[in-house]
This record gives structure tokens, sequence and C-alpha cells, in this order.
């Protein structure tokens, strides 16, 4: 096993328990509704009587055939191993572990931070916790520019409701709401606010001359566009480039000290894949290896 497979499989593993012990130790006990396909499980099982095992060997068969078209064996089996890891985490490690049973705002709060933080590790290794996730993991893969917390919470809405439905909680359900929009938030956030990036347009009479700047203080690629001014009409370069906050400060300063009559407009990007950033990939990437 290579250096980075076994970080992988160890950011797995910290995932699973960081994201059952966000659900066990805090949403459970302090009654928040679970969703996913346990939370499926539990609510027929309440109406009809259905053993929860046997409901979850139905419910997920449709799901995993679905999923496999579009995701490939490769994450399948690692999603298998997530679903084995997470399932012992919860039945049998996190019991034996103190759970929080203060204030039910504050597990609720607590819960979703906890719980999202080990669900983006776990997506993050192009995984998942399976049932509700592969559905959601294949809609992201014909849909990538979906996020995958609202993904995420609109799949666990649709539960959250039913739970309340099945034990007339009010309560539960605004809990519920809470703690799987916290959930999806600090989803969106690990897997693509902390690699947000800036976006540069800078206009000015000499592109390349700005290029090779922006190459040698920053050591960025840059692309130039043609341009023409509105109102005299006058030829401009548009130097596009995509860097950091503190490479767009060094970037900005090296362009008023090249141009001081540039034309500089500074841009926040939510997400920057392609060379010399993150490749967020999903599905079947990879396989021939598990």
């Amino acid at each position: 096993m290579t250096q980075n497979k076994t970080v992988n499989l160890l950011l797995e593993v910290l995932g699973c328990f960081i994201s059952a012990a966000g659900i066990y130790s805090f949403a459970v006990a302090a009654e928040v509704p679970v969703t996913g396909i346990a939370g499926i499980c539990a609510i027929l099982y309440r109406l009809f009587g259905l053993p929860m095992g046997l409901s979850n060997v139905i419910i997920n068969v449709p799901i995993i055939f679905f999923s496999y078209k579009l995701l490939g064996r490769s994450f399948l089996l690692r999603s298998l191993r997530c679903m084995i890891l997470f399932a012992l985490f919860t039945d049998y490690l996190l019991p034996v572990m103190p759970v929080y049973t203060g204030n039910r705002l504050l597990a609720t709060i607590c819960g979703g931070v906890v719980s999202g933080i080990g669900d983006a590790l776990i997506y993050m290794q192009n995984s998942s916790t399976g049932g509700i996730d592969f559905i959601t993991m294949a809609i992201k893969a014909k849909r990538p520019h979906l996020p995958f917390g609202n993904l995420t919470f609109g799949a666990a809405l649709a539960v959250i409701l039913l739970n309340g439905a099945v034990f007339h909680d009010v309560d539960s359900i605004i809990y519920g709401l809470m703690f799987n929009f916290i959930v999806a938030a600090v989803i969106n956030k690990m897997m693509f606010g902390f690699s947000s990036s800036m976006l540069a347009l800078i206009v000015t009479d000499d592109g390349k001359a700005a290029c090779d700047e922006i190459d040698r203080v920053a050591d960025r690629g840059s692309t130039i566009l043609q341009g023409r001014g509105g109102y005299g009409g006058q030829p401009k370069d548009v130097v596009l480039c995509a860097c950091s906050n503190k490479q767009l400060y060094e970037i900005e300063h090296a362009m008023q000290v090249l141009d001081p009559g540039c034309f500089i407009i500074m841009l926040q990007s939510n997400e920057v894949q392609g060379e010399g950033f993150r490749r967020l990939e999903l599905g079947k990437n990879d396989e021939k290896t598990s």
C-alpha cells in the first residue's frame, strides 16, 4: 500500500469515527431525528413493524444497483468499507464512551459541526457511508456543479419531516433541520470554502509584461484576453489570473509598479480546479484501486 493510499485510509477511518460521534454522541442523545437509510428504516419499523435489518437491505439493493452504473465498483467498495467502519464505531465503540446529555440546542449545534467535519473527510477521500450518500454522490457525478451540502440537506429533509410526523414532535423537526443545515454548511465549507481563491482581472496596455510579472512575484499562470475600451475604443489586454489571497496582494502591488494606470478587478472565487489548484474527482476515477 502506497503512502498516499495509507493516508486516504486513515482519513476515511477518522472521518467515519467523527461522523459517527456527531450522530451518536450528540444527535441521538438529544433525540434529534436521525436521517438517511437508518432514519427511513426506523420510520418503517414504527409504522408497519418491518424489521430494520430487512428493510435496510431492501432499500439499499436498488440504491447500490443505481449507484454502481454511475459511480463504479471502486467507489462502492470504499463506501462499503466506510459503512462497516461507521457501524462498528456506532454499535461497539461509541456506546462505551461518554455522550453529551446537556442542552438540546448545544447538542444540535455541536453534533452538526462534528458530523459535518466527519462527512466532509469521507467525501474528500472519494467515498461515502452508503445509503442516501450513494444517491447524493451519484447526482454529484452527473451534476458536478451542485454542492454536496445542499444535496445532503435535501435528502435529509424528507426523512426529518417523516420522523416528526411519526413521533408528533415539532421540536424534533426544528432541531433536525438545524442539525442537518449545520452539517450541510460544514461540508460545503470543508470541501470548497477553505480552498476558495481570488480572481484578478487586470486591464493593461501590455498583457505580456503583466503575465511575466505575475509569474515572477506569485509563480502563477495567467491568461491574456483581448479587450477594447468602451469609451475610446482603444485596444486593451485583459489579464486573468486565479490566485490565493496572499498572492493577490503581491500581484496587485506588482501591477501598480509595472503599470500605474492599469485597472484591477478583484473577485472572490468559491472554487478553482485545475493545474496548481485542487482537483475534486468523484465516482469512476480509479477503477483499478479500492
